[in-house]
């Protein structure tokens, strides 16, 4: 018997995450079951709960279990707008009705998902330097040298055997500085990565590398800070080095087929994609060899479909996850169901209070997560605690103040 989970009330809640906030859906329906979902608006997508809200009418009264029905539907009603704030706000109210559906049927959302492969994520340590290097937000800082160091440390004590960072040099005191122009740190709209920027980074790798020892993964996230003429030349600067994957992002298809054709090192691209569409082109084009899937973006279900048309291509997929507690959940029962898995990523560094807002945390030791075997994502978001920890106000790339005269 199918089972009735009819839709009684969608809302959008958030608090602060202190340099930024956390964004959550919560469907609750008729028989009192609710289903949750994380989303987020702070990576260049502002007022996705804007839209949320707005759709939110249309699927009151909908039983849940036919989710992707409602999604077709408010596909339907956006198609002009599809992608962007449009996609993610479908795909984060699918998430809270897959989590709405596996509860009511008392299973982990994994069961729904076709099932779990496996018992066991390896995964990796994300932002690694970077969120320390926010001075002021974590338990530790990273100022220099030495503090990267302490970082290696903590992961190496901590059992986890691969890391990402991010573009970082060091100044003649050993002060560290990192490099974003394609997120406006410094505003440079050209991204060109000159001589010195590539020798300081041969610099921050070695030094990982010489702390963390020959076992460790590392991995190099370039984002979209340059343009495929600078992509290779720092590739050809980092050639003697053992990287596990160069992650960047290049929207033309061709482009980054190109950039991997001349790259020593694994590439892995994708993270900003929505929908499988937009995938299709990198595959067809065999521009990459781990598709980064962003499941909270997407939605989970489309997410299983995007995978399954990477295996046809025989690539791997890896998911982008660097938001709450509730999304490293929905990412774990992602990367329990889909066959061809390469890493799952995470934010090792929190603030102090993240561990009051969830039901459940992650079950993180020796550097792999254990699946949750509870109802739907397997925790929620503690109402009471987020009402302690407001919202900051403007939060998110959009929002923040020029960083200096455009002129």
């Amino acid at each position: 018997m199918i089972p009735s989970v009819i839709i009684g009330e969608i809302e959008v809640l958030s608090c602060s995450n202190s340099w930024r906030n956390f964004h959550f859906v919560k469907i609750t329906a008729e028989n009192g079951l609710i289903g949750w979902s994380e989303f987020d608006e702070f990576f260049g997508m502002p007022h996705v709960s804007s839209v949320i809200e707005s759709l939110a009418p249309r699927i009151i009264g909908q039983n849940a279990v036919h989710h992707q029905a409602i999604r077709q539907d408010l596909l339907n009603v956006t198609r002009p707008g599809a992608g962007g704030v449009v996609g993610q706000a479908i795909g984060s109210i699918e998430n809270a009705l897959i989590d709405l559906y596996a509860k009511s049927l008392d299973v982990p959302a994994y069961v729904v998902l076709g099932g779990k492969i496996r018992d066991r994520i390896r995964v990796y340590w994300s932002h690694f330097v970077s969120h320390r290097a926010r001075v002021g937000h974590f338990e530790k800082d990273i100022i220099d040298v030495g503090g990267v160091r302490e970082n290696v440390k903590d992961a190496l004590e901590g059992g986890y055997t691969a890391l990402k960072t991010n573009v970082f040099n060091y100044d003649d005191d050993g002060k560290t500085k990192s490099w974003a122009p394609g997120f406006g740190r410094p505003f440079d709209p050209s991204r060109n990565a000159e001589k010195n920027l590539r020798k300081g980074l041969h610099q921050h790798l070695e030094l990982l590398r010489e702390t963390s020892g020959d076992d460790m993964d590392i991995m190099l996230d370039l984002n979209f800070n340059s343009r495929p003429e600078g992509y290779l030349s720092i590739l050809r600067e980092l050639e003697d080095l053992d990287l596990f994957w160069v992650e960047l992002d290049v929207l033309d298809a061709k482009a980054l087929s190109m950039i991997r054709s001349q790259s020593k090192h694994p590439i892995a691209s994708c993270e900003t994609l929505i929908g499988l569409h937009q995938f299709l082109p990198f595959f067809d084009h065999q521009s990459i060899d781990v598709a980064i899937v962003d499941t909270l973006w997407n939605g989970v279900w489309q997410s299983m479909h995007i995978a399954a048309a990477a295996d046809a291509f025989d690539v791997n997929v890896a998911c982008h996850n660097f938001y709450g507690h509730l999304s490293t959940m929905m990412n774990a029962h992602f990367c329990a169901a889909v066959p061809n898995l390469r890493i799952m990523e995470i934010d090792v560094d929190r603030v102090s209070w993240d561990r009051d807002i969830f039901t459940h945390l992650p079950d993180i030791t020796d550097g792999y997560m254990t699946v949750p075997d509870r109802p739907g994502w397997g925790t929620e978001p503690i109402e009471a605690e987020l009402k302690k920890f407001p919202p900051i106000p403007d939060a998110g790339l959009a929002r923040a103040a020029p960083r200096q005269s455009f002129l």
